[in-house]
């Protein structure tokens, strides 16, 4: 890690590398990529990628989307970006066209779980071309908003339903639906449910399914909680992983800039004047909110979202980032999860989160599916030592640059210890009422 000084009214000019094809290197560059009509996708399905503009799958989907359409339960370990959202759709609309079951009213027979409703609404957005490719109808079960259209949508009859596990439950008290007839569950993002504390209603749900229905898990991460579902739920599962070190996180560029505290909000509206798409991220919903007024004021067309706006406003305001009429977004960590916007080039943690992964989760909103991106952390000059460690336990390698005037010189190692407060030059003597004197009358008084 370099050092470098950078004058605040210069920072906007730091730009992400240049765009990165848009489909990911083969490892053998003589060997044809597949295609999803090769995978064994039906025509109607591999039609509508191809109106999307999707030929070429990505790693976890050539990987996943074969033993899904055979009927193998999968467990993927796959980060986000990398195109796991497909991975499931397919096979999921793929095997429900051909089951030969029929679409009754509050008798879904497919199922996603998510953690947000910002992830189940990004999961629609991918599945319903491709259900409505061969026929199939699906919805959106999710909080925050009137339970009457997601119930008259199941009156009906759907295919698919999109889940978060709270409202989803609620519905099942009430007797609006039932899913002993789900043929196949998805479970995605399974590590983020175990962080939100939602497994004990994800497991109930799974027990409300048909025992032997076909199950894929999707996770970044497989640690213990999510080992359970995986041991109870999951029969014989296909294991597929992605590499590590994916074409993603090698189009992605981290740099770290320290700025003296006066200087930050210079600092941050230069990273977020400039014309890239560009998300970024605040510790408290107060502070979102109020930096995306700032820069709309100032012209740069921006809008917030985090856990204080209603569910309308929250899908106005990703369809206005998603249609490019906002440029900036300004969100809390709940955004970390579910967005997904082609072409945001830049990330600024104008917070830094908490821990690794809510950093990795956050940066994963750029340099997805094969595009190149840039992720800067801004750090005062008193956060600098805990984001290094940070980025550290977080694997990233990072760029330094220091913003504004350098730090102040170490002091030379034959330079003399700098007088403590209250004393003159390097004395020792007098230190105020309560310094050294004070030990020198408890001795005359014990004489």
């Amino acid at each position: 890690m370099s050092d470098s000084s950078i004058h605040p009214s210069t920072t906007s000019q730091i730009s992400p590398p240049p765009k990165a094809a848009g489909t990911p290197r083969s490892k053998d560059p003589t060997r044809a990529r597949p295609t999803f009509a090769a995978l064994g996708v039906p025509v109607p399905i591999a039609a509508a990628l191809r109106r999307e503009g999707r030929v070429t799958p990505f790693a976890i989907q050539t990987a996943a989307v074969p033993d899904a359409l055979a009927g193998r339960d999968i467990l993927g370990r796959a980060r986000t970006g990398s195109g796991k959202t497909l991975a499931f759709s397919v096979p999921m609309a793929a095997r429900l066209s051909s089951s030969g079951s029929q679409r009754l009213p509050g008798r879904p027979r497919g199922l996603v779980l998510v953690p947000t409703r910002e992830l189940a609404e990004q999961v629609q957005r991918t599945l319903r071309p491709l259900a409505e490719a061969v026929g199939l109808r699906t919805t959106t079960i999710i909080g925050g908003v009137s339970q009457q259209p997601q119930v008259a949508a199941l009156r009906r009859g759907v295919d698919i339903c999109v889940a978060t596990p709270g409202r989803l439950e609620d519905l099942l008290r009430q007797q609006h639906l039932t899913l002993a007839a789900v043929e196949i569950t998805t479970i995605d993002e399974a590590d983020h449910m175990a962080d939100l504390g939602f497994l004990p209603a994800v497991r109930r749900l799974l027990d409300a399914t048909a025992r032997g229905s076909q199950r894929l898990l999707f996770s970044a991460t497989l640690d213990r909680d999510v080992d359970v579902l995986v041991q109870r739920y999951l029969h014989d599962p296909v294991r597929h992983a992605t590499d590590d070190t994916p074409t993603d996180a090698l189009a992605m560029t981290h740099r770290l800039l320290t700025v003296h505290a006066r200087d930050k909000a210079e600092v941050v509206h230069g990273l977020l004047s400039g014309e890239q798409r560009t998300l970024a991220f605040t510790r408290t919903k107060h502070g979102a909110r109020a930096l995306a007024r700032r820069l709309a004021a100032a012209g740069v067309p921006s809008v917030d979202l985090h856990g204080n706006l209603s569910q309308a406003a929250r899908t106005r305001n990703l369809e206005a980032f998603h249609q490019g009429r906002a440029r900036v977004l300004v969100a809390t960590d709940i955004a970390a999860r579910g967005i997904h916007v082609d072409e945001v080039g830049l990330v600024v943690h104008v917070d830094p989160p908490a821990e690794p992964k809510a950093y990795l989760h956050r940066s994963g909103r750029t340099a997805r599916a094969g595009n190149a991106g840039t992720v800067v952390t801004v750090a005062t000059v008193e956060q600098r030592s805990a984001v290094r460690s940070l980025l550290r336990t977080a694997k990233v390698t990072v760029q330094e640059h220091h913003v504004g005037d350098p730090a102040p010189p170490e002091p030379p190692a034959s330079a003399p210890p700098a007088p403590r407060p209250g004393t003159s030059g390097g004395s020792t003597g007098h230190a105020g009422r309560h310094g050294v004197p004070g030990r020198r009358r408890r001795r005359r008084r014990s004489r």
